[in-house]
């Protein structure tokens, strides 16, 4: 299932990441994802290992999975 919604210009997507624990987790991926073109808003939520991210449009997921590794984590997928 994809989750992905446009709302009034902007895109809200939730992946999968697994690995996150704790909240130093959380703020590392938020952190490389945050520095991506577009991005609006992360919420990464280390008990679910979903991620919400809000972008100006829809992320290219090979930059996700870059920003993801570049935090020490991996990226499952969209949730």
């Amino acid at each position: 299932m994809t989750s992905q919604t446009d709302t009034q210009g902007s895109v809200t997507t939730v992946y999968q990441v697994s690995g996150m624990s704790c909240g130093h987790c959380e703020g590392s991926v938020s952190g490389e994802l945050a520095g991506i073109a577009g991005v609006s808003s992360v919420k990464a939520v280390a008990a679910t290992g979903e991620v919400t991210v809000v972008s100006a449009a829809a992320l290219d997921e090979d930059a996700v999975r870059a920003a993801v590794d570049e935090a020490g984590f991996e990226l499952v997928g969209r949730a």
